[in-house]
């Protein structure tokens, strides 16, 4: 005679014990997703900001042994235009992750010295940045003091020689 007991030992989850756990791993998802965005973000902001340092101590390294600034008009920051004497004082082509085309360079443009002005040189970062990620970093014509600030609009980093790392609009 078969057995037609039912088997407690068997027993499944109820609806409502599933519509919870979804529940929960949607609300922390809703919290993680956009501080990963954000983190992505700021990674970006970072990594501009230590391309740009690196490629204002290569012109100055260029400037202490050469005395003037490389002859630059708007041109793409290479290895060749930091280059004197067969001293090359960049290795490498430093790449934004924050630009909008892969084939975006920095901006390098200089002034040499003249009637008793100094030289001087600013460069510009191809990428597009989140406001939130520059709210430390100082204004570009600014007071001294002056930082971008929680709602900063600006989107564009900047290092400019005598100054430092700079945000413009």
């Amino acid at each position: 005679m078969p057995n037609t007991a039912p088997r407690e030992a068997e027993r499944g989850f109820t609806l409502i014990e599933l519509m919870i756990v979804v529940a929960i791993i949607a609300i922390l998802a809703g919290i993680l997703i956009p501080n990963f965005v954000n983190a992505r973000s700021q990674a970006q902001t970072a990594a501009c900001e230590s391309n740009l340092r690196a490629i204002a101590t290569a012109l100055e390294l260029y400037y202490a042994d050469n005395q003037v600034y490389p002859t630059a008009a708007g041109a793409a920051v290479q290895p060749a235009l930091l280059t004197a004497n067969g001293v090359a004082y960049l290795n490498n082509t430093p790449k934004d992750p924050a630009a909008q085309s892969a084939a975006a360079t920095y901006v390098l443009t200089t002034t040499q010295a003249t009637g008793g002005s100094a030289a001087s040189y600013t460069i510009v970062c191809p990428g597009v940045h989140v406001g939130s990620t520059l709210t430390k970093i100082p204004l570009a014509g600014g007071t001294s003091g002056t930082v971008c600030g929680p709602s900063c609009t600006a989107t564009k980093l900047e290092y400019t020689a005598g100054q430092g790392l700079q945000v413009a609009p």
